[in-house]
Protein backbone atom coordinates (compact mmCIF):
# COMPACT_ATOMS: atom_id res chain seq x y z
CA UNK A 1 0.00 0.00 0.00
CA UNK A 2 1.05 3.43 -0.61
CA UNK A 3 2.10 6.32 1.78
CA UNK A 4 -1.06 7.65 3.44
CA UNK A 5 -2.11 11.46 2.58
CA UNK A 6 -3.74 13.65 4.77
CA UNK A 7 -6.47 15.85 2.83
CA UNK A 8 -8.17 18.09 5.15
CA UNK A 9 -11.77 18.95 4.54
CA UNK A 10 -15.17 20.06 5.82
CA UNK A 11 -18.77 20.55 5.68
CA UNK A 12 -21.24 23.07 4.72
CA UNK A 13 -23.46 23.10 7.91
CA UNK A 14 -26.21 21.40 7.73
CA UNK A 15 -24.56 18.81 5.61
CA UNK A 16 -22.26 17.12 8.46
CA UNK A 17 -24.23 13.71 6.96
CA UNK A 18 -22.64 14.10 3.40
CA UNK A 19 -18.95 13.39 4.05
CA UNK A 20 -17.18 11.84 1.46
CA UNK A 21 -16.50 7.62 2.43
CA UNK A 22 -15.48 4.72 0.32
CA UNK A 23 -18.48 2.23 0.59
CA UNK A 24 -16.15 -0.65 1.24
CA UNK A 25 -12.57 -0.36 2.89
CA UNK A 26 -10.46 -1.61 -0.61
CA UNK A 27 -12.21 0.93 -2.71
CA UNK A 28 -10.02 3.47 -5.22
CA UNK A 29 -13.12 5.90 -4.44
CA UNK A 30 -14.96 8.06 -2.10
CA UNK A 31 -18.56 8.69 -3.06
CA UNK A 32 -19.80 12.00 -3.29
CA UNK A 33 -23.22 13.03 -2.72
CA UNK A 34 -25.75 16.14 -3.69
CA UNK A 35 -26.52 18.28 -0.81
CA UNK A 36 -30.17 19.19 -2.99
CA UNK A 37 -32.84 17.33 -4.34
CA UNK A 38 -32.87 18.10 -8.11
CA UNK A 39 -34.10 17.14 -11.31
CA UNK A 40 -31.49 16.46 -13.86
CA UNK A 41 -32.84 17.80 -17.72
CA UNK A 42 -32.31 15.59 -20.84
CA UNK A 43 -29.48 16.34 -22.94
CA UNK A 44 -28.25 19.08 -20.78
CA UNK A 45 -25.37 19.72 -18.37
CA UNK A 46 -25.96 21.04 -14.34
CA UNK A 47 -24.39 21.53 -11.68
CA UNK A 48 -25.20 19.77 -8.27
CA UNK A 49 -23.84 20.73 -5.08
CA UNK A 50 -22.07 18.11 -2.76
CA UNK A 51 -21.58 20.72 0.81
CA UNK A 52 -18.24 19.53 0.25
CA UNK A 53 -14.97 21.67 1.10
CA UNK A 54 -11.42 20.40 0.52
CA UNK A 55 -7.58 21.15 1.20
CA UNK A 56 -5.60 18.78 -0.98
CA UNK A 57 -1.55 18.55 -0.06
CA UNK A 58 0.73 20.48 -2.51
CA UNK A 59 1.56 18.03 -5.22
CA UNK A 60 -1.56 16.42 -5.51
CA UNK A 61 -5.18 16.26 -7.17
CA UNK A 62 -8.58 15.00 -6.34
CA UNK A 63 -9.98 13.77 -9.69
CA UNK A 64 -14.10 13.43 -9.82
CA UNK A 65 -15.85 10.58 -12.07
CA UNK A 66 -18.71 9.39 -12.99
CA UNK A 67 -20.67 6.03 -10.94
CA UNK A 68 -20.80 3.00 -13.19
CA UNK A 69 -24.57 2.03 -11.95
CA UNK A 70 -25.91 5.70 -12.68
CA UNK A 71 -23.93 5.68 -16.36
CA UNK A 72 -25.23 1.93 -17.13
CA UNK A 73 -28.97 1.81 -15.50
CA UNK A 74 -29.79 5.59 -15.97
CA UNK A 75 -27.60 7.15 -18.37
CA UNK A 76 -26.00 9.63 -16.48
CA UNK A 77 -22.57 10.87 -16.79
CA UNK A 78 -20.24 13.78 -15.64
CA UNK A 79 -19.65 16.32 -18.51
CA UNK A 80 -16.15 17.00 -17.61
CA UNK A 81 -14.66 13.78 -16.79
CA UNK A 82 -12.51 13.27 -15.00
CA UNK A 83 -12.81 16.62 -13.33
CA UNK A 84 -9.48 17.86 -11.93
CA UNK A 85 -9.61 19.52 -8.43
CA UNK A 86 -6.46 21.10 -7.89
CA UNK A 87 -4.76 22.07 -4.55
CA UNK A 88 -5.03 25.63 -4.38
CA UNK A 89 -8.63 25.44 -4.55
CA UNK A 90 -10.76 26.20 -1.55
CA UNK A 91 -14.69 26.24 -2.82
CA UNK A 92 -17.23 24.00 -3.02
CA UNK A 93 -17.21 20.57 -5.02
CA UNK A 94 -19.91 20.83 -7.66
CA UNK A 95 -20.34 17.76 -9.69
CA UNK A 96 -21.15 18.78 -13.27
CA UNK A 97 -23.56 15.88 -14.59
CA UNK A 98 -25.26 14.95 -17.41
CA UNK A 99 -28.37 13.04 -18.80
CA UNK A 100 -28.20 11.61 -21.83
CA UNK A 101 -31.62 9.46 -21.00
CA UNK A 102 -34.73 9.74 -22.38
CA UNK A 103 -36.43 11.14 -18.75
CA UNK A 104 -35.32 13.18 -16.47
CA UNK A 105 -33.78 11.96 -13.49
CA UNK A 106 -34.26 12.75 -10.03
CA UNK A 107 -31.39 12.80 -7.31
CA UNK A 108 -32.24 13.29 -3.97
CA UNK A 109 -30.05 14.78 -1.25
CA UNK A 110 -28.14 11.89 -0.20
CA UNK A 111 -27.85 10.37 -3.09
CA UNK A 112 -24.53 9.52 -4.36
CA UNK A 113 -23.69 10.94 -7.67
CA UNK A 114 -19.69 10.91 -8.25
CA UNK A 115 -16.78 9.58 -7.06
CA UNK A 116 -13.38 11.23 -5.83
CA UNK A 117 -10.42 9.62 -6.16
CA UNK A 118 -6.82 11.26 -4.22
CA UNK A 119 -4.17 11.24 -6.75
CA UNK A 120 -0.36 11.89 -6.31
CA UNK A 121 1.05 14.28 -9.45
CA UNK A 122 4.41 13.91 -10.63
CA UNK A 123 7.17 17.14 -10.90
CA UNK A 124 7.09 17.58 -14.86
CA UNK A 125 9.64 19.52 -16.79
CA UNK A 126 8.64 20.74 -20.52
CA UNK A 127 11.94 20.62 -21.91
CA UNK A 128 11.52 21.76 -25.95
CA UNK A 129 12.78 19.93 -28.69
CA UNK A 130 13.70 19.73 -32.73
CA UNK A 131 13.13 16.44 -32.87
CA UNK A 132 11.21 13.57 -30.97
CA UNK A 133 12.32 10.05 -30.79
CA UNK A 134 10.93 7.56 -33.01
CA UNK A 135 8.38 4.75 -32.30
CA UNK A 136 6.45 2.01 -33.57
CA UNK A 137 2.93 4.03 -33.07
CA UNK A 138 4.61 7.35 -34.62
CA UNK A 139 1.55 9.72 -35.57
CA UNK A 140 -1.06 7.11 -35.09
CA UNK A 141 -4.55 8.41 -32.89
CA UNK A 142 -7.92 8.31 -33.01
CA UNK A 143 -8.69 5.02 -33.12
CA UNK A 144 -5.54 3.93 -35.20
CA UNK A 145 -5.04 1.10 -33.35
CA UNK A 146 -9.14 -0.10 -33.45
CA UNK A 147 -12.11 -0.35 -35.63
CA UNK A 148 -12.10 2.53 -37.96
Amino acid sequence: MGTKVTVRFKMMEGCEDLKPQRAHHDDAAFDLRSRVDMELVTGRSQLVATGLFIELPVGFEAQVRPRSGLALKHDITLTNSPGTIDAGYRGEVGIIMYNAGSEPFHIKRGERIAQMVICELPEVDFVESDELSESKRGTGGFGSTGKH
